[in-house]
């Protein structure tokens, strides 16, 4: 494998390179730069997504004909890592990562010509319903009941965990339409709009203190059988083609090879515990140089996985692979993080960084101290979220059952 970049790599990446500099302002940067999370500022996400439609590079992974970019595999990852390395917010997956995927493969000619080109200007800005109270990396155990009535299908339930749900207005959610051998069966696909009479949001605050995530509640709210994605009683099939893209569809090895390289540069500063350099510190050395091997290896993965997408086919378990070592990767990298950081990295200081909901029950003090420098008083606070990515998304060990049976037969 050459991985020398051509000279039209080259020049494309100079062409991202200016435009990230032209657009991309010392707000947008900050928010990028102190997320939290995978989530950063909604307004700032949100703000940077204006900008990318307009330069037609918001949802470059997308067919062309849908606004997409027919960009090489190598042009995808220069794009994510010259976004990472200039400091971009994400955007956040749940429209353009995610559902939008499965209504273009799912969807009706009506439901793609209303929904796709809203989700790239952002009019229609989705959540995701798919956990429940007793339905979480078990999800086809979900209950939440739609009964049919006439064109409509008839909601009642809750579903847990919903990111932005209070910002969203659409949400994709797998109800119950029936009760059959298989639990995977009677399961629909329905796109509902969080306006309608009977839905009522609940707040959840994270360990961090956030409250970026919420319970949703659905009293006898009316779906129009218009907005069922796929067939009735056969959304597991859609489902499980839109996992794939939430634990599979984005690289992730750039952002984490950006993070352990950002650690590297402050372990030169931070102090080890006989006093040098952290860097130094042979211990902390070796733990940041098998990071970096292992985000190495990580985007090998990813580049036979987006190979198989863009060709049409189904990167199966793969997706999971990418999913399992991805997200303990970031754990190993917040845990290093958080202990370059040292006793300013522990202070809780949510004040210094932006997060992808408010922080509650903090009182900033009145002149704005922060202790240390920000990289240390935003790694607690990623750390925090970080312990989530083993789970969400389907846990790691469900996703390792997957492996296992689709790989190995077991």
């Amino acid at each position: 494998m050459d991985l020398d970049w051509l000279p039209d790599d080259l020049a494309f990446r100079d062409e991202v390179r200016h435009f990230l500099d032209e657009k991309l302002t010392p707000e947008l940067r900050r928010a990028g730069r102190l997320a939290t999370s995978v989530y950063p500022d909604h307004e700032a996400s949100m703000e940077w997504q204006h900008i990318l439609h307009e330069k037609g590079w918001a949802a470059p992974a997308w067919p062309v004909k849908y606004g997409g970019c027919r960009w090489s595999l190598t042009q995808h990852y220069i794009f994510g890592r010259e976004c990472t390395l200039a400091g971009a917010p994400n955007l956040s997956p749940m429209g353009i990562r995610m559902v939008s995927h499965a209504i273009m493969a799912f969807g009706t000619a009506e439901q793609k010509d209303f929904f796709l080109p809203r989700i790239l200007t952002g009019e229609v800005f989705f959540c995701q319903g798919y956990s429940e109270p007793e339905a979480g990396s078990d999800l086809a155990s979900l209950n939440m009941a739609a009964v049919d009535d006439g064109d409509d299908l008839v909601v009642t339930g809750s579903k847990i965990w919903t990111t932005h749900a209070t910002e969203a207005n659409w949400i994709f959610a797998l109800v119950r339409t029936s009760k059959q051998a298989k639990k995977q069966q009677g399961i629909t696909f329905a796109l509902i709009d969080m306006r309608t009479p009977g839905i009522e949001i609940r707040p959840l605050v994270m360990t961090s203190g956030e409250q970026v995530q919420n319970q949703v509640f659905f009293d006898q709210v009316r779906v129009p059988k218009t907005n069922v994605l796929g067939r009735i009683d056969d959304g597991w099939t859609v489902a499980k083609y839109l996992l794939n893209f939430e634990r599979g569809g984005g690289a992730a090895a750039p952002a984490l090879q950006v993070m352990a390289e950002e650690l590297a540069e402050a372990a030169k500063t931070a102090v080890a515990p006989n006093g040098g350099a952290l860097i130094d510190d042979p211990a902390f050395a070796a733990k940041l140089a098998d990071a970096r091997i292992r985000a190495d290896v990580l985007e090998i993965l990813e580049y036979r996985t987006l190979s198989l997408v863009s060709s049409g086919k189904d990167p199966g378990p793969a997706a999971s692979t990418i999913k399992i070592l991805g997200t303990e990767l970031s754990q190993v990298l917040t845990e290093l993080a958080l202990e370059a950081a040292g006793p300013r990295g522990r202070a809780y200081q949510p004040h210094a960084t932006m997060p992808g909901g408010p922080v509650v029950d903090f009182t900033a003090p009145a002149d704005g101290f922060v202790s240390g420098a920000e990289w240390q008083a935003v790694s607690a606070l990623r750390y925090f979220n970080d312990r989530a990515g083993s789970i969400y998304a389907g846990s790691n060990e469900i996703q390792r059952n997957i492996i296992a049976k689709a790989t190995l037969g077991l």
